[in-house]
Parts: structure tokens; C-alpha cells; sequence
């Protein structure tokens, strides 16, 4: 008998098309959506079984799987390069999962300062409240780091990117120093998207995203996903998230698992503007900092370049006058929309200090950079000569005010 063909070794864009497929009986090209809280079992000794141990393609409750997300689990791992997924109800629910599933009473985290205001409740309230001990740093001081992590640690937590003033953390410096004493490390990777992401190969565990952002794209739905080897994901944190709820639905799954398609040709050509729309804006009257990693004044860009293809989709304007002119320049774009969320077709901006960060001390967002007249620019779809005008109109009626 002759040997099967070797499967082809497939490229991300195409991986994003097919994997994960499972098609019913039907034969469906677009994939199926098993909306269903449950799954029948053909005689008592099958549930049995099941409950015992499940296969592949076997499912108990949607709460513990459902075919739908496993398709966009597997498909999101295949993009990101890891074993296995566990898809949840939002972001910040693959963010909880993945951190309160590695850690109890009397452990030690050291994560970066710099972070999104829910990921610093999350270490600040929820893990303190637990007797988890968390230590800060400044995520691009790998000195910090190297004094903060001590034999204790059990894990390390940072934005690939931060949130909103696009740091750039040196992942592979920061994993050898927390797999030195044994700690995982978990990062969320957001900004960088899985397009551009390299996580996993530079050393993380746990790569955690919202999907809400450039999966979905397309602002239809909340969605997150954790990511890792698949001990660590059926072994560690699907117990928790099972039991706790924070499973994905259905329903988002479809929506994301569409979305996976065009997500590659999204990012790139978004990428493509956002780096259009830095290099206009520099030296524009008005704006005190264009901060962007792709912008050779970016105090990480060399390390931006070595980490990712692309720094992103995400721009911080500086607006000089603080935030009287920054409201001023929102309330003037006519295309740029203001909300909170981003890596969305449409571009979007927001005011950190009274939107995402609005928790935050006055001394915390001055440490952290943001500053009153800091404005956040998600760059969409749109011609990025047409961002450029909108942005420039908007910054001549906040000077003239």
C-alpha cells in the first residue's frame, strides 16, 4: 500500500481560509453554526464515556466546548502558532482565565506598568483581593524586570504594545529572565495582531487576545481567545474557564471565524496607512508627539522592527494644549469616529485619560505617559489621504479656537 501524500506545508493566509473546517453531513462551504447549549449521547454508557474522557470532535455542554468555536480555536492557533486555544466571552475574560487559572494565594507576579485601565484592575483589585502579591515595573527597563523577578515569581504579565503609548517590550529578554526561575509568561497581544505576532517563538506561554478588536474587525461582536501548549490550555486554564463560565458563543465564533478570512488583507493594508498617516503627521503644527513604532524616533523602533513585520495599526497623537484642544480636534474630525474600541475597519479615536485610563490617578497616567492632550488613533480601512486631510482639518480647528 502506497503512503498517504505529505500534507502541504500552508501559508498564514491560507491557514486562515481552511483550517480547523469541520463540515457536517451537508457538505456546507461557509462553516456551520451549531447553536445548541447541549448534545445528545445515543445510550447512558456513551455519556458515560464522554464525561470520562472526550475526543476531538465529542462535545458535553457548551460551556465546555461546541464545534463551532473549536473550529475557531483551532484556526486561531494554526495562525498564531500554538498547540491549542481555549476561546472566551471577551477580551478581558481570556486575560482573567489566563492569569487566575496559573496563580493562588501567596504567589508573586511582576507585570509591566503600562497597561489597559481593566488589565491593571485584574492585578491591582481582583489578584490582591486573593493574596496574589504583584510588583510593577517599567516594561521597557529590563533592569526593572531583573530586579523584580525573584525565586517566588510564578508569572510575568505585559502588552506586547502598550496601551495607549505604544511601548515596545523586549519579549525574548523579558521570557529567559522569568523562565529562569521557573515563571510563565503571559502576555496580551493586541497591538501586535496575529498577522505580526512572533510571540510564542520568542518565548511567551500564554498569548492572550481580544478578538473583539482586529479578529472581528468589523465591530459585530465581543470575543477572546488564550493561547499556549496544550497542557497548559486543557490542563490549566480550561478547568477554570469551564467552571466559570467565560466560554464563547457560538454565534461570535461564526462571526470570527468569517472574519479570520480577510483578517491578514485587513491588517496589512491597515499597517500600510497607519505608517502613511505617522510620516504625515510628523513635525505637523499642533501636535506635540506622533508616537508610533514604525517612526524612527520611537524610542523601540529597532527592537519593533526585530520583534514584528509590521509595528501595527494603532497611532498616539500628543494634541498641544492639553485637553481643551483634544477635545476640540475630536469634535472636528468628519470621518475619524469617536470610540473606544479599535483594529476596526472604521477608523476610531479616543481621549485615554477620560475614556479607557479615566480610573487612573493623575500621577499614574503622568507616569505612564498620558497625558491630557494624548489622543488614541485605531487607523480602518479608509484612504489614508482622506485620515490625513480629516486629521489635519481637525488640528487647524483646535489651533484657531
Amino acid at each position: 500500500m502506497k503512503d498517504a501524500p505529505a500534507k502541504p506545508v500552508l501559508k498564514p493566509r491560507t491557514r486562515a481560509v481552511h483550517a480547523g473546517t469541520r463540515r457536517s453531513q451537508y457538505g456546507e462551504v461557509s462553516e456551520a453554526m451549531f447553536l445548541t447549549q447541549g448534545f445528545v449521547y445515543d445510550t447512558a454508557e456513551a455519556a458515560e464515556a464522554r464525561f470520562i474522557e472526550t475526543g476531538p470532535d465529542e462535545f458535553i455542554y457548551g460551556r465546555y466546548g461546541n464545534p463551532t468555536v473549536a473550529m475557531f480555536e483551532e484556526r486561531i492557533a494554526s495562525l498564531e502558532g500554538a498547540e491549542d486555544a481555549f476561546a472566551t466571552a471577551s477580551g478581558m475574560a481570556a486575560v482573567n482565565g489566563a492569569l487566575v487559572s496559573l496563580l493562588k494565594a501567596g504567589d508573586h507576579v511582576v507585570a509591566a506598568r503600562a497597561l489597559f485601565g481593566s488589565c491593571l484592575y485584574i492585578l491591582e483589585e481582583v489578584l490582591t483581593r486573593y493574596g496574589v502579591e504583584v510588583t510593577f515595573v517599567d516594561g521597557t527597563e529590563l533592569d526593572q524586570w531583573r530586579a523584580a523577578i525573584r525565586p517566588e515569581t510564578k508569572a510575568v504579565f505585559f502588552e506586547t504594545i502598550s496601551n495607549p503609548t505604544l511601548e515596545v517590550i523586549d519579549i525574548a529578554s523579558v521570557a529567559d529572565l522569568a523562565h529562569a526561575v521557573g515563571a510563565k509568561v503571559v502576555v496580551d497581544n493586541v497591538f501586535a495582531t496575529p498577522v505580526y505576532s512572533n510571540a510564542i517563538a520568542q518565548g511567551v506561554d500564554l498569548v492572550v487576545y481580544s478578538a473583539t478588536k482586529h479578529i472581528d474587525g468589523q465591530g459585530r461582536c465581543l470575543g477572546g481567545v488564550i493561547l499556549g501548549t496544550r497542557e497548559m490550555i486543557r490542563k490549566t486554564v480550561e478547568p477554570y474557564m469551564k467552571h466559570t463560565g467565560g466560554a464563547m458563543s457560538p454565534f461570535n465564533a461564526w462571526v470570527l471565524l468569517k472574519s479570520l478570512e480577510t483578517l491578514d488583507l485587513r491588517v496589512r493594508a491597515q499597517s500600510d496607512s497607519t505608517q502613511t498617516i505617522a510620516d504625515a503627521l510628523q513635525g505637523q503644527a499642533g501636535l506635540s508627539r506622533v508616537i508610533y513604532p514604525g517612526l524612527s524616533d520611537h524610542p523601540q523602533h529597532a527592537l519593533a522592527a526585530r520583534m514584528m513585520d509590521r509595528p501595527g495599526t494603532v497611532i498616539a497623537l500628543d494634541i498641544e494644549g492639553g485637553q481643551a484642544a483634544a477635545f476640540r480636534f475630536l469634535n472636528a474630525l468628519q470621518i475619524i469616529t469617536i470610540s473606544n474600541n479599535l483594529g476596526d475597519a472604521k477608523s476610531i479615536i479616543t481621549h485615554p485619560a477620560t475614556t479607557t485610563h479615566q480610573r487612573l490617578s493623575e500621577e499614574q497616567r503622568d507616569r505612564l505617559g498620558i497625558t491630557r492632550g494624548l489622543v488614541r488613533l485605531s487607523v480602518g480601512l479608509e484612504d489614508p489621504e482622506d485620515l490625513v486631510e480629516d486629521l489635519r482639518s481637525a488640528l487647524a480647528a483646535a489651533r484657531s479656537a
